[in-house]
């Protein structure tokens, strides 16, 4: 989450009047995140998300994560609702962006990783594969092994002023993943953007998954490379080995994971490095002048990348 666009006054309030959510209190805009222009809506019926799509959402892929939410949270995920307003539309128009509002969850993003909150992620990333299972729409995802060259040569010239030698790494490893990328595992649907500020916990229990912007139908086991990416390495670039233990066991208890899925894992795991370790690369080179967000370190995950290329199979990830 972020923000981009400021949203005056006087427009709020006639947007706001279209939905039966009561009188404004107060808006503020939250900052965490790179993608979409966010505020913390306060009315007097409650609290409330208002949501901005920019320029990297393609409209026309909005009902599908719309109508994927409400799906998941009829399925007991523990996901936002998009509220409509009375005229029974969700989606529509602030400042030339569509906007929608969504539903408030209690609880906040751990700052630091336990291992119990992975064990609690990989259970509701189980379940979150298979509540949609017999969701109707579909999406290709839009940031896979397709789209990580094109990736790399928009971020321009300056690549290797990050970290020198950064390019030709970064080439050499897209020659790899091309050239050995799965073509057969299971697929669904995959939230692909579940990290820690992504997940809500309250009182030690996880009490929700939000941004569902990446949301897209690849292979299950992808999605849950890139949570153990998110969550199971330390702040030193470190692999915690019991953190994914729990992450992965816990998933295994909800849905069962063939013997491809867990052979996949290691280049799953590198092509995930890949993929954020790439956006991240593009947004601190291209970052918008006067814009509240901070773009996080692309490097973090240039060592990421470097352990799983040392990962020799799946049972290095504590799997059994």
């Amino acid at each position: 989450m972020a923000v981009y666009t400021e949203v005056p006054d006087d427009a709020l309030e006639d947007f706001i009047a279209d939905y039966d959510i009561g009188g404004i209190l107060s808006c503020k805009g939250i900052a965490e995140g790179v993608e979409n222009s966010n505020y913390l809506l306060r009315t007097d019926q409650g609290q409330y998300i208002l949501t901005l799509y920019e320029k990297r959402v393609d409209p026309k892929d909005l009902p599908y994560f719309l109508n994927l939410m409400e799906h998941l949270a009829a399925n007991e995920i523990l996901c936002p609702t998009v509220l409509h307003g009375r005229d029974g539309v969700a989606l529509r128009e602030l400042c030339s962006r569509p906007a929608a509002v969504i539903s408030f969850l209690d609880g906040m993003s751990p700052r630091k990783i336990e291992p119990d909150h992975c064990a609690e992620l990989g259970n509701a990333l189980a379940k979150l594969h298979l509540a949609g299972a017999d969701f109707a729409m579909s999406r290709k995802n839009s940031l896979s092994v397709d789209a990580w060259r094109p990736l790399l040569s928009s971020c321009g010239p300056d690549v290797d002023d990050v970290q020198p030698g950064l390019s030709h790494m970064l080439e050499t490893e897209l020659d790899f993943l091309e050239a050995n990328w799965p073509a057969d595992l299971a697929t669904g649907i995959c939230h692909a953007d579940l990290f820690p500020d992504n997940v809500f916990f309250l009182h030690g229990k996880l009490s929700g998954l939000i941004d569902f912007y990446f949301a897209c139908n690849d292979f299950l086991a992808y999605d849950l490379a890139v949570s153990l990416n998110a969550w199971c390495f330390e702040r030193d670039g470190s692999f915690n080995a019991t953190k994914a233990r729990l992450l992965l066991g816990n998933y295994r208890k909800v849905r069962s994971m063939p013997t491809d899925e867990l052979a996949a894992l290691p280049i799953l795991a590198r092509g995930s490095a890949v993929r954020f370790l790439l956006t991240r690369l593009y947004d601190w080179l291209n970052h918008p002048e006067g814009a509240l967000v901070q773009p996080k370190d692309p490097t973090e995950y240039v060592r990421i990348l470097s352990f799983h290329q040392q990962v020799d199979g799946p049972g290095e990830y504590g799997i059994d």
